[in-house]
């Protein structure tokens, strides 16, 4: 059986946003499987000791590349250079590498990329030139390079067709492995405290604060329930690393006199994130671009109303369960769905994203083309 690498000299750990959610359950996901592989993480010197755990198991090894992964501009030249070298020097002729960096060269090496979506693309306003540049670089080093492409929706794989023009054949659609951990949850009443929060009397969100992710039309409505002195509740939790957009989102709550309404939680841990889920009016995801979108299925999973938009990969992800605002900017239209919404959590299928389901899937395919 050979031995197929992973490169894990892009994360940097808390850093990265969903790819690493993405990449740590897909790790878990293969733990738990009953069938034969050899794994080689590449790891740098800094996030090392957060993958150290899964070589317990006698399947996966680790290999630690001289490279510092916080140290963006040097990792990237040292995988330009020399991580083909290295994965030769310790026979490793096959790589998966779970986002869209990777070497320019094959070098000897047969390589397998993720493309999470072209967000750079389609919104080249929110990013400085240098990433724009790189990013456009990798993508089309990934389409003309590597052996196969990974979409993790149906909107990211014909997005690449369009864009690249590229064979449908060389993309396959695998989700990413979404399932949370049910019993990861603290109690309603360390929320409540906490945030000064009552069970189903306010709306929460998760997003990183960058300008797709239209956290300031949230603000908006919130400031017209308060207007209209509606029944809904006043009461908005943000959840979420800062991004490009915080200083504006700051700026419009405190120039709405909105401070005792919106509360930007900042970073929380799982279990207070999940107790916020569970116990939440509604779940509201006001996103215009997503290539897959997480937190609207963890919400789900967690009994919560979904209310979001129909743009990019939401409604392929949420499998038409949620309730979409046709006009994600619309603060009219938030509000009419967020007075009646429909529940349909029951009928969703939160099994294909599971992390054995997925983790099954990947070794799959990955067994079958990095030959």
């Amino acid at each position: 059986m050979e031995r197929i690498a992973i490169d894990l000299l892009w994360l940097r750990p808390g850093k990265v946003g969903g790819t690493e959610f993405y990449i740590r359950n897909l790790l878990d996901g293969f733990l738990q499987l009953d069938r034969p592989f050899e794994f080689t993480l590449l790891v740098s010197k800094d996030n090392r000791k957060t993958f150290e755990h899964y070589a317990q198991d006698k399947r996966i090894t680790l290999l630690e590349a001289n490279v510092v992964s916080a140290n963006i501009a040097k990792r990237i030249l040292w995988q330009f250079f020399f991580q083909n070298r290295l994965l030769r020097k310790h026979k490793l002729y096959r790589c998966f590498v779970p986002v869209y960096c990777r070497p320019v060269f094959n070098g000897g090496v047969t390589y397998i990329n993720t493309i999470h979506d072209l967000q750079a693309a389609h919104y080249p306003e929110y990013h400085p030139f240098h990433e724009i540049a790189y990013s456009k670089l990798c993508w089309w080093v990934d389409v003309r390079s590597s052996k196969k492409i990974i979409a993790t929706t149906n909107y990211v794989k014909l997005d690449l067709i369009e864009r690249y023009k590229i064979k449908d054949d060389k993309i396959e659609v695998l989700n990413i492995p979404a399932m949370v951990n049910l019993n990861e949850i603290t109690s309603l009443e360390t929320v409540e405290k906490k945030f000064n929060i009552s069970d189903g009397q306010y709306y929460y969100t998760v997003a990183q604060m960058i300008p797709h992710k239209n956290l300031e039309t949230l603000i908006r409505v919130m400031a017209e329930l308060r207007d209209r002195r509606s029944r809904l509740p006043l009461r908005l939790l943000v959840s979420g690393i800062s991004g490009n957009a915080s200083e504006n989102v700051r700026n419009l709550i405190r120039d709405n006199q909105l401070e005792d309404i919106v509360t930007l939680t900042g970073f929380i841990s799982n279990e207070e994130r999940n107790a916020l889920y569970r116990h939440c009016r509604a779940f509201l995801f006001p996103s215009i671009f997503e290539g897959f979108g997480m937190p609207p299925i963890e919400a789900m999973a967690f009994g919560a109303v979904v209310i979001t938009t129909d743009r990019t990969s939401i409604p392929e992800v949420t499998q038409g369960k949620a309730n979409y605002v046709g006009d994600p900017f619309d603060v009219d239209a938030w509000i009419s769905k967020m007075e009646a919404p429909e529940k349909k959590n029951d009928e969703f299928d939160f099994s294909i994203y599971s992390r054995a389901y997925l983790a099954d899937k990947y070794m799959d395919y990955l067994q079958k083309n990095l030959k």
